[in-house]
């Protein structure tokens, strides 16, 4: 479909807001809206247009990520990627907020460079510097 422009938001289950809003204010991004709506919705923004939607109710005490980390594979979306500038001061301005990298930076064959991290309830966040 020619008519697709881009993506909207960013749908991430999750089991407390607060946790959730703590966490991604770290990485840049501000408290919108929410509670609302039927789910219920929380929303998130970053300066950079990356909108977050935190759909409140997921089962606390989860202690995995059905999709990454039991060996069974599920469909399902796996992660996010976000597009960064500079690989190096998002891998020290994580350490320095005592954020686990869980993954790499791996460099690619084309240059790119990108990194992971988890979420306060172990959803995948991926840092990538294009070449």
């Amino acid at each position: 479909m020619k008519e697709i422009s881009g993506i909207n938001h960013i749908g991430i289950r999750v089991t407390d807001l607060e946790k959730a809003k703590s966490f991604y204010e770290q990485l840049g991004f501000v408290f919108i809206a929410g509670p609302i709506g039927p789910e219920p919705v929380a929303i998130m923004e970053h300066p950079s247009g990356v909108n977050i939607n935190f759909i409140l109710n997921a089962n606390s005490g989860t202690t995995k990520n059905v999709l990454m980390d039991i060996p069974e594979k599920h469909p399902g979306y796996t992660h996010v990627a976000l597009d960064v500038t500079n690989i190096e001061a998002i891998e020290t301005a994580l350490t320095d907020m005592s954020i686990e990298i869980t993954e790499g930076p791996i460099t690619l064959p084309d240059g790119g460079v990108m990194l992971f991290i988890r979420d306060q309830d172990k959803n995948v966040i991926e840092f990538h510097k294009n070449p």
